[in-house]
């Protein structure tokens, strides 16, 4: 039997872990034309580019129970992170999933969070996740760890389009295709609920990034990790890096490309960044 396992679904953009078993439950991207699966298999670059030409209807679905409890495996002690319920299912899921787990094995443990955000937040939290692990903590000592480190981490989002958005019923079809044709970019958050709100709208990219850096600032970054999530874009991850470095030194910032999931709703030339407050 295994002791620890970090389980998360696949809205973390994560497939491995270097020091502790993981596991990323696929969720699922469904057009009318075609089923794509959130896993290591997943041609993220296809994905994206036939999206870009398809204008029907979009969803997406999460791990079912059984996704979940294969997702813990055999573990003592599994520590689980999901996408924002208030976008998905998988959040409830996992929850079912803990106490079908809980009666089967009454000497194992499981522990949920909803990370109320997706993505780089995402990330953020699992290699904190794994580094209280490594520490030798107790069960009790890492789950309270990991909601004090959730407390001070934070997500922002650039969107250079929103046309999935609207074919997945989040938007106003007319509003995506209007910041399209006006070469808008959509700077927004995680809220504190895990909704997706918009704080600012940019002419250029540009700006967008000048106006993510001080909208940061103003969130609580200082010195802390940061997380760039790319779709396609790395040349304004770099970008961005730059303008961190040069306005808070000490930062950390990691960069590195999103997953299906994120790619489906971030959306060719999108950034997601997790980075952590104070």
């Amino acid at each position: 039997m295994t002791k620890f396992k970090i389980v998360a679904d696949s809205g973390c953009d994560f497939k491995t872990l270097e020091h502790i078993p993981f596991e990323a439950a696929p969720l699922k991207i469904i057009t009318s034309e075609k089923e794509y699966v959130d896993d290591a298999g997943l041609d993220v670059a296809d994905m994206v580019a036939t999206l870009l030409t398809y204008n029907g209807r979009s969803s997406t679905s999460c791990p079912n129970v059984g996704d979940w409890l294969a997702a813990f495996g055999d573990a003592q002690y599994v520590f689980c992170s999901t996408i924002t319920a208030t976008l998905s299912g998988s959040y409830n899921a996992a929850m079912q999933a803990k106490a079908h787990y809980e009666e089967m094995y009454p000497d194992r443990k499981v522990y949920v969070l909803n990370s109320l955000s997706a993505g780089a937040e995402m990330g953020l939290i699992l290699h904190k996740t794994e580094e209280l692990v490594l520490a030798g903590l107790s069960f009790e000592e890492i789950c309270k760890g990991i909601e004090e480190y959730h407390s001070r981490t934070g997500l922002l989002f650039v969107l250079e389009s929103m046309k999935n958005l609207a074919n997945n019923g989040r938007v106003s079809p007319l509003v995506a295709k209007m910041a399209g044709l006006l070469g808008i970019r959509v700077v927004g958050r995680a809220s504190d609920k895990g909704d997706l709100e918009q704080l600012h709208k940019a002419r250029g990219e540009k700006k967008a990034l000048e106006v993510t850096v001080e909208s940061m600032k103003e969130l609580g970054l200082k010195d802390g990790k940061v997380y760039i999530a790319h779709c396609m874009n790395e040349t304004a991850a770099n970008a961005l890096k730059a303008l961190l470095n040069k306005e808070l030194p000490r930062v950390e910032v990691t960069i590195y490309p999103t997953g299906g999931l994120c790619s489906f709703y971030a959306e060719k030339g999108g950034l997601m960044i997790g980075f952590e407050k104070g």
